[in-house]
């Protein structure tokens, strides 16, 4: 197959859509949003759409594992669904492969499979390892001296496609030297389709250890921020930021990217204006660079928290939600991240989250952040979480249905704030404890907190030891974590050291299915996978 890609080069995949049987006219699809052509669950076009009983229109395979997952509502509407019979909804179905035609994107069609690891970094057999050098090395050639740019984009096509398979075409491509000809071409060219084209590739590329030292070493990162500041496209600008999480896994690099004029602001840019995809790939790109303490300054004074709260009252999508919280989790660990976070509305948004949300791990960011206003705000949190008088029911409901990390950070704060209720009843919190934390930065000394011995003493007493998410663990060499799945197939993220868990001895080897499109960042961008990376994230 990888040698009739060579002898078929010129004709492959790019067929005149002119030719394409259409069934609806351009008019049609004018009057439509192509935002309503994504699945509410996964954010990726529809590749069979089908409707429940509430009349909402799902992708099959995202409503079959929210059905799998033992829920009965609907999630777009909250309504309790009388039955799980899904109907196929063919004619939307067709709005979007007519959609797909007129834009020159695609749409998976194969079946979804979990594939071994192992598979996808060794090729088949002997012939199928020197075939797919060969090809690579003819694509270079291609991609370098090709007379037209059409030539061009057709390679930069063809490594997309080739780069989303498996590992070992990874490392064929990047040996052969695609990754300076694809930049070459990405800040070249103006045409909207070989910017996707080319950073598409890239992102497959980044994916792989040799692939994001060859992007940095040759300063590709400056052709990656002006494609995320002024691409053609959102699709571009999102698979740029997608590209920038990748990199960000690199402790060294999380720092360079971050001391860029052009990374954060951009980023924040497309979390403010971007499609639902894009607000993603820009919230863990976000994500990825303040496990850099440094970095965290910077996202603060972009104006992210406001943003980030913004999305929290507005958003009705549980996985983008999720991720929100991830990331104000981490600025809440830090000083200035509580000060700004109280600065804002954000507090009783977090509260109605812990009692109304239906996934356990955006339960459990929600009470990390509560836990780590109060220890860095003190009594200042503290009062305003007080007044709150439903927050103990959530609270008692996390500690016998939460994951473990949130119910030992529900035990906790139960046990503050019954401390806090007891001093208050006898009268030794001053009235300045109560006032409001939105308009006065807290004073962080021993005076206005309570005294870390006593909590710890509390905890003592009820045995209950919480981790803190930047406890340090243990890692383990050449372990790999399968975040991605393009077009229905698995693709490995390899990890680097610092990005490496180890529990008991076991290595890490977990894969994570994927509901998103071939350029898009994971929506389970997994709870135990945000936990990998703070635990072995380094502070100063």
């Amino acid at each position: 197959m990888s040698y009739c890609r060579v002898v078929f080069f010129e004709a492959l995949d790019y067929q005149n859509t002119d030719q394409i049987d259409v069934r609806f006219n351009i008019e049609t699809l004018s009057c439509l949003n192509p935002e309503d052509f994504r699945c509410p669950i996964s954010l990726e076009l529809m590749t069979d759409p089908v409707t429940v009983s509430t009349g909402q229109t799902y992708d099959r395979s995202s409503i079959q594992k929210w059905f799998k997952a033992g829920n009965m509502i609907c999630p777009k509407t909250g309504e309790k669904l009388s039955k799980t019979e899904l109907v196929p909804n063919t004619t939307l179905k067709k709005l979007i492969q007519q959609f797909c035609a007129d834009n020159g994107a695609s749409l998976a069609k194969s079946s979804r499979q979990s594939h071994d690891i192992t598979r996808t970094i060794v090729p088949g057999s002997p012939a199928a390892a020197e075939t797919m050098k060969f090809l690579s090395k003819f694509i270079v050639k291609r991609l370098s001296f090709g007379q037209s740019e059409e030539i061009k984009n057709k390679a930069a096509y063809e490594i997309r496609l080739l780069a989303k398979a498996n590992i070992f075409n990874r490392s064929c491509l990047i040996d052969a030297g695609t990754i300076p000809p694809l930049l070459n071409l990405l800040s070249s060219s103006s045409n909207r389709f070989v910017q996707e084209n080319s950073i598409a590739a890239l992102l497959k590329l980044s994916k792989h250890t040799s692939g994001k030292k060859v992007i940095v070493e040759i300063g590709g990162l400056k052709s990656i921020l002006a494609v995320l500041n002024s691409g053609r496209s959102l699709e571009a600008k999102q698979t740029a930021a997608a590209t920038l999480f990748y990199l960000s896994s690199v402790k060294g690099y999380r720092r360079l990217i971050g001391e860029t004029p052009e990374a954060i602001p951009g980023l924040v840019e497309l979390i403010k204006n971007g499609t639902g995809c894009g607000k993603k790939n820009a919230m863990v790109a976000i994500f990825g660079l303040i496990l850099y303490p440094g970095n965290i300054k910077k996202v603060l004074e972009a104006g992210t928290v406001p943003l980030l709260v913004d999305i929290l009252a507005s958003s009705y999508k549980t996985e983008l939600i999720t991720d929100t919280l991830a990331v104000l989790t981490t600025l809440a660990d830090n000083n200035e991240g509580t000060f700004t976070i109280l600065q804002t509305s954000a507090l009783p948004v977090i509260t109605g989250l812990l009692r109304s949300l239906n996934s356990r791990a955006g339960k459990e960011h929600c009470v990390s952040i509560l836990m780590s206003l109060c220890i860095n705000a003190g009594e200042e949190a503290i009062a305003v979480l007080a007044k709150h008088s439903s927050l103990m029911n959530s609270l008692y409901s996390l500690v016998t249905d939460g994951t473990s990390h949130a119910s030992k950070r529900a035990r906790w704060l139960i046990k503050i704030l019954q401390e806090f209720h007891e001093t208050s009843s006898s009268g030794l919190v001053s009235g300045s404890s109560s006032s409001s934390v939105a308009h006065e930065r807290p004073v962080h000394n021993s005076s206005n907190k309570i005294p870390i011995h006593r909590l710890c003493k509390s905890l003592s007493a009820s045995t209950v030891s919480f981790e803190m998410a930047t406890e340090q663990k243990t890692v383990t060499e050449d372990a790999k974590i399968d975040l991605f799945e393009d077009d229905d197939e698995f693709e490995e993220f390899e990890i680097n050291e610092e990005w490496e868990d180890k529990e008991e001895g076991k290595d890490v080897a977990q894969q994570w299915e994927d509901d998103w499109d071939d350029d898009d960042v994971n929506d389970d961008f997994s709870l135990q996978l945000r936990r990998e990376l703070e635990n072995n994230t380094e502070k100063n």
